[in-house]
This record gives structure tokens, C-alpha cells and sequence, in this order.
């Protein structure tokens, strides 16, 4: 009997610090969805998990496998507790035990514009192909077969008298995938990429980011058995492979327009054009990055990323724009020794920013270590200076490297004057 009263108390207190643990959570996750609420980042940006609240059964599965900590569990349910931090990798569709979680495009307030492709991923216009982020697929393992499966179609058109069987244009997944099928069935191609490194989203995502929970077949490579891997690992594997395949990779250059020409097409980018049979269009959604348009914008010390820190240890360095991204950027420079930090944001207040940015970037501001220029506007980039425009006029402000966090500019209106179709989607796959 005592022996039985003792399991009896042992699986009492399990039970009670499992329920407390779960209680603890499910605060954690309503907490934090109060937070998004209050700070406007409940809505999702891109391919994003709804929950069929039938099927789920609160396992908490999805929201252990989320990197991001978009989900969480309320009410024992699994919700989107944070709607603008999720980027679509899908861990969560696979972690799901009971199949509850799709993924969609869009929400029933916000559509998203999604080109129309047919199951070859072709668009309205025949010779020109989508695949990947911009066709809507942010999935690596998917975009990246995307991207091989464009190509068997691409192959079969004859070349006629073009330069080229294909143009490819980004490399990111999809574009990888679609260059090394291209390599191997030896056709005449140009793949571009309008950055200094290959990787299209991955690159951009934060370090250690999670970024592919699935197999993906590659052709010259084969399956490519990874399970969840970081970026920075993502990155080296796929540099590897177009060292070890020699898969020729046009860095820098910008597609600027697609038109027509016979039955084929001229790829005019900012280096060139080329005539060719296809085009396969393999761009992120992000865009190409926004520019202030301003005299000295094109000075090497401007970039419209932070990769390093470090590297502007002891500089004096302005970040413009007033995102999280723009306020994540001036807080990690803020952290070097010696370094002086600006930030420039032409309205009068944050808005969408994450509440634990905006305390950090209170706190750092206080401490003198960030100087935050409200409604202010750059008009001017020099060597050793900025000009800035505020409200107590204009200022010159001592500068070694501007780094401008203003956003992307969609590609969808130079896709639209091309002739291609989208449609809107308003939470649907």
C-alpha cells in the first residue's frame, strides 16, 4: 500500500508541474500576442500556417518547432501569436502531429498578388516561367523543385536562332536548382543575380536563423538529406556546390525589363541584354532594396544591409529608416566599442516595430549611445558627412557608412507591364 501511495504522489507531482509548465506557456503565448496586437505586428507579411482549430489538439508541436516563436498555444489551441515574425519555412506544417496547419497566402484583410502559373510554371506568356518566392512558394525544399521542374519544361523548347535556351533570373533556391538542371542537360544559359552573394531570402535571414526542415532533390548533387539547418550552414553547403559543379553565377546584375522579340525574348539588364528562348523569373518577394535618391548615394560606404557589425567598429555610422530591421541594425551597431550611431526616420514616430526593439532602442537612446532623428530625411551623402533635413533644419552630420533599411521594391509592377496575370489571394493556398 505505501508503495502504491508513493506512485500515486509521484505522478501527482508530475502532473502538477507538467499543468504548470503548460499554464506557464499558454501566459507566455497570450502575453505575447497582446504584445503583437498592441504594436500591430499580428498580421502576417508572407506564406504563413492557419490552424484548423477542429483538428489541432494543443500539442504545442508546431510552436516548439517554430524558430521565430510565431506560434503559441491560447486556449489549447495553436494560434499565430506574432503574424509579422513568421517567414513561411513551414517547420510547423511538418512538426504538426494531426495534419491541422496549412499554409496560405494572405489574410481575409490583406490580399497578396501571386503570378498565375500553369503546372509547368509557366505564365500567361508562353517562354516565360516563374518559380519560387515570387510564384509564392517560400518552402525551400518546394521552390528549389520548383525550380528543376521549370527547367525539364524549358529544356524541351527548341532554342531556334537565339543566343541562349534560357535566362534565370535570381539565385535563391528556386534559381539554384533551375541553374544546376540547366548545367546538366548542358543547355546555353545566363543565370543573374542582382546581389553580391547567392541564397535570394536565406541570405537575408538573421543569424542561425532555421532555415530548411526538409530533403531536396538537386540535380548534378541528388538528394540533399538535410533536416533543420541554419542559414550560415545552408549558405556554405550551397556555396560548395556551385564551387564543386562550376555553375557559372552573373553577380551584380539587375534585370531591368523582358520584352518580346520573335519567339523568344531581350533580357535588358543593368549590364546588357541578351536574346533567348525562355526566361525563367526565380526573384524573392523582398524586392530589390529601396533607395533614398539622394546625391552620394552610389559611394561604396552606402549598403542597404548590416551583415556585420564589427566591421564598423569605431566608425561613425547613420542607419536610415524606421522598421524593425532599421532599429535592430542601430542597436547592433550600437554595441561596438567606439562606434557613433544615428538614426534617421522621416515620420514623427515609430509604428509596426516589436515592443522589446523599441525598449532596447529607448534604453540605448537614453544612454546616449544612439541619437534617434525623428521626422528627419537625408539630403545629402559625402565622403565624411551627411546632410540631414529636421525639424530644427539642417543638420551635417559626421559620417564614415550609411546603411539604408527602407524596404524593397516589389518586382510586380515591371512584371505586370510584361503582360503577366496575378491574382489576389486572401488567405488561400
Amino acid at each position: 500500500m505505501n508503495f502504491l501511495w508513493l506512485y500515486g504522489l509521484v505522478l501527482a507531482l508530475a502532473a502538477a508541474v507538467y499543468l504548470g509548465r503548460k499554464h506557464a506557456r499558454q501566459r507566455r503565448h497570450v502575453a505575447a500576442l497582446t504584445d503583437a496586437q498592441a504594436a500591430g505586428l499580428a498580421e502576417p507579411v508572407s506564406l504563413h500556417p492557419v490552424v484548423d482549430p477542429l483538428r489541432c489538439i494543443g500539442s504545442g508541436s508546431c510552436a516548439q518547432a517554430c524558430p521565430e516563436q510565431a506560434l503559441g498555444v491560447v486556449a489549447g489551441k495553436a494560434v499565430l501569436v506574432n503574424g509579422a515574425a513568421c517567414i513561411g519555412h513551414g517547420a510547423c506544417l511538418a512538426a504538426c502531429p494531426v495534419d491541422a496547419i496549412r499554409l496560405v497566402f494572405g489574410t481575409e484583410r490583406r490580399g497578396v498578388d501571386i503570378p498565375q502559373v500553369s503546372p509547368q510554371f509557366e505564365t500567361n506568356i508562353p517562354g516565360l516561367f516563374i518559380a519560387g518566392e515570387l510564384g509564392g512558394m517560400g518552402l525551400i525544399r518546394k521552390a528549389a523543385e520548383q525550380g528543376r521542374q521549370a527547367m525539364d519544361a524549358i529544356r524541351r523548347r527548341p532554342r531556334g536562332a537565339h543566343d541562349l535556351d534560357v535566362v534565370i533570373v535570381g539565385c535563391g533556391p528556386a534559381g539554384l536548382s533551375a541553374g544546376l538542371s540547366a548545367l546538366e542537360h548542358r543547355l546555353a544559359f545566363r543565370l543573374i543575380e542582382q546581389e553580391e552573394s547567392l541564397g535570394g531570402a536565406v541570405y537575408h535571414y538573421p543569424r542561425q536563423k532555421i532555415a530548411m526542415t526538409a530533403p531536396v532533390k538537386l540535380a548534378l548533387v541528388g538528394q540533399v538529406r538535410f533536416g533543420e539547418v541554419a542559414k550560415e550552414q545552408l549558405l556554405a553547403f550551397w556555396d560548395g556546390i556551385v564551387r564543386k559543379t562550376g555553375l557559372p553565377i552573373q553577380f551584380h546584375e539587375q534585370m531591368v525589363g523582358v520584352a518580346p522579340a520573335g519567339d523568344g525574348f531581350v533580357v535588358h539588364t543593368s549590364r546588357g541584354s541578351y536574346r533567348t528562348r525562355s526566361v525563367l523569373l526565380a526573384l524573392g518577394r523582398r524586392g530589390t532594396p529601396r533607395k533614398l535618391g539622394v546625391p552620394g548615394e552610389a559611394l561604396a560606404k552606402v549598403v542597404y544591409r548590416l551583415v556585420d557589425p564589427e566591421q564598423y567598429r569605431g566608425q561613425a555610422v547613420l542607419v536610415v529608416g524606421g522598421g524593425d530591421s532599421a532599429i535592430e541594425a542601430a542597436v547592433a551597431l550600437a554595441g561596438q566599442p567606439g562606434t557613433r550611431v544615428d538614426l534617421s526616420y522621416r515620420s514623427q514616430a515609430f509604428a509596426r516595430v516589436k515592443p522589446r526593439n523599441r525598449a532596447e532602442l529607448d534604453r540605448l537612446r537614453d544612454d546616449g549611445r544612439i541619437t534617434v532623428r525623428l521626422g528627419s530625411q537625408v539630403l545629402g551623402i559625402d565622403e565624411r558627412s551627411v546632410q540631414v533635413n529636421g525639424p530644427d533644419g539642417q543638420t551635417e552630420v559626421p559620417n564614415d557608412a550609411v546603411i539604408v533599411c527602407a524596404g524593397g521594391e516589389l518586382p510586380t509592377p515591371l512584371l505586370q507591364a510584361m503582360g503577366i496575370s496575378f491574382e489576389t489571394k486572401f488567405g488561400t493556398a
